[in-house]
């Protein structure tokens, strides 16, 4: 995963406009000064909707993608830099847009054999106003990352809660998930091959791996690796690797899973979703699954701008 490198001025885009902003910024940050202890020359780029006109500008050799979220993680951002023949990080046009919408990633990997949990795409006042699915259940975003406006709904629940109305929507639709009990765990995929599986148990405080677990120093305890049946290991690592391909994720991604081992529980395993934008902030999981696999932050960082590439 060494060697000679190909490009020298790094232009470092985060920051943008969507609901993850602040962690964009913050993974750009941390990418940036890993960069410039690598010995690139970097600029910082808060991304705004002159982003091609900055670009012409100052010419960089390639763009490391630090952006969170809408336009910048579903294939608008991508688009713009292969129009301006740019190199770039992470997936293409074609997998940051599936990977960004859950119903269209979960149609694709379920058909190339990863499991996933049934959901129904409802306008959110029809979610809103009666239980689509039996509770327990999940209600989100179609497409918002790092659980920004997730809400459960309690198993015996008599009607759904109204925080529901405020779930940020694109068209009206939201996700109505069937909630899998157990534990959250993530695996990552870096230079296509599968990492080690994190068990992300969240702070009793918390409900769930929600924003604050990701991002709150203390938010939730990784455990790594994962202490999980030798079955279950392969299992999950094989799933992530065939999302990866399905989607054509490109670079480095990441998928969220659930598995079901609760007393008296159906042992089933479910993939959420495919990240292909994986936070690089101090508690974010792929850098941390990177130093398991030995590979240093900077080390990392490096590695990945030396992937980019056009035609993606």
């Amino acid at each position: 995963m060494t060697g000679s490198r190909r490009y020298n001025h790094v232009a470092v885009l985060m920051g943008g406009w969507s609901a993850e902003r602040e962690v964009s910024l913050r993974s750009g940050a941390a990418c940036a000064d890993a960069l410039e202890k690598s010995g690139y020359r970097v600029t910082r780029i808060d991304v705004d909707r002159d982003i091609a006109s900055r670009l012409a500008e100052i010419k960089p050799d390639a763009c490391f993608n630090a952006l969170h979220g809408r336009w910048g993680e579903d294939g608008c951002i991508q688009g713009i830099l292969e129009c301006l023949a740019i190199p770039y990080t992470h997936s293409g046009v074609l997998a940051s847009a599936l990977a960004m919408h859950k119903g269209r990633t979960k149609q694709v990997i379920a058909a190339a054999g990863v499991p996933v949990a049934e959901d129904r795409i409802v306008d959110r006042d029809v979610a809103a106003a009666s239980h689509v699915l039996e509770p327990p259940y999940v209600a989100k975003p179609v497409a918002e990352g790092s659980s920004v406006g997730v809400v459960i709904v309690a198993k015996g629940a008599n009607r759904p809660p109204e925080s529901i109305r405020q779930i940020p929507v694109i068209g009206n639709q939201i996700m109505i998930e069937h909630y899998v009990a157990g534990r959250e765990l993530t695996c990552g995929v870096i230079d296509d091959k599968a990492t080690a599986i994190i068990d992300i148990a969240p702070a009793k405080a918390l409900e769930f791996y929600d924003y604050e677990a990701k991002y709150a120093p203390g938010g939730s305890k990784h455990i790594l690796p994962a202490e999980l049946p030798a079955a279950v290991t392969v299992a999950i690592q094989k799933y992530t690797l065939a999302a990866h391909r399905a989607l054509g994720c490109r670079g480095v991604s990441r998928a969220d899973f659930r598995y079901d081992d609760t007393p008296g529980g159906t042992g089933e395993i479910v993939c959420l979703e495919v990240n292909t934008q994986p936070g690089m902030t101090g508690t974010s999981l792929v850098p941390e699954l990177a130093q398991h696999a030995g590979m240093s932050f900077p080390e990392l960082v490096s590695w990945i701008i030396e992937d980019a590439t056009t035609d993606r």
